[in-house]
C-alpha cells in the first residue's frame, strides 16, 4: 500500500476486486429488498393459528458427539384457531397469546419408545413440545391467497376483525409470506 502527499491511498489490486464484489452485492441485496416486498390493503381476510402438541424423545448413541443424537416424534394433536374465536374442541382457557390448545396426545408407551430405539442408543425422557403455525388468507387480484405469517400478523388481524377494520399487508420476498399487518 502506497501513501501519497494528498492523503490518497493506493489500494492493492486484490482489495479492489473485493471492493467491487461487495459493492455489487450491496446493490443486489437492495434491489431484492425493494423488489421483493409488496403492500396491499384488504377488507377480506382470515387469520389462522394451528396449535400443536407433539411428544418427542431424544435417542443418544454411545459417544459424546452432537451428531450421535436424534429426535423422534411420536403422537401429536392439533387445533385450528380462526380469527381469535374459541374453537369447539379447545381445552381450558386461551393462553397468554390468546391461543387455545388441543387435548394432550397420549404419552408414548415404553413399547413405542423401544420400537424407535436403534442398536446402541439410550432412550431419553419423552417431552411434550408446543408448536404454532400461523397463516393469513386474503384476496389478491380476485384470487384467494393463504400465506405463512407470524404471531404479530395473526394478532393484528384478530384485532382488526373484531373492530371490522381493513389491514395493510406487507408481503415478503416473492410474495411467499406475510411479513407485517397494520390495522387501518
Amino acid at each position: 500500500m502506497n501513501f501519497y502527499p494528498t492523503g490518497m491511498v493506493e489500494i492493492p489490486g486484490y482489495l479492489t476486486g473485493l471492493r467491487r464484489s461487495v459493492g455489487s452485492l450491496v446493490v443486489t441485496l437492495a434491489t431484492v429488498a425493494i423488489a421483493g416486498c409488496a403492500n396491499l390493503l384488504t377488507n377480506d381476510y382470515q387469520a389462522t393459528a394451528v396449535t400443536t402438541y407433539v411428544w418427542q424423545v431424544e435417542y443418544t448413541g454411545q459417544s459424546d458427539r452432537p451428531n450421535d443424537r436424534r429426535i423422534q416424534r411420536f403422537t401429536s394433536t392439533s387445533l385450528e384457531n380462526v380469527d381469535g374465536i374459541m374453537p369447539d374442541a379447545a381445552v381450558g382457557n386461551a393462553d397468554d397469546q390468546g391461543l387455545w390448545w388441543p387435548t394432550l396426545p397420549p404419552r408414548p408407551t415404553v413399547d413405542e419408545l423401544e420400537a424407535g430405539q436403534q442398536r446402541g442408543e439410550t432412550i431419553g425422557t419423552p417431552e411434550i413440545i408446543k408448536q404454532v403455525d400461523y397463516t393469513l388468507s386474503f384476496y389478491q387480484d380476485g384470487q384467494q391467497q393463504t400465506l405463512p405469517a407470524n404471531y404479530s400478523v395473526y394478532r393484528n388481524a384478530v384485532k382488526a376483525i373484531q373492530d371490522e377494520r381493513p389491514l395493510e399487508l406487507t408481503l415478503g420476498p416473492a410474495e411467499r409470506s406475510v411479513q407485517k399487518a397494520e390495522i387501518r
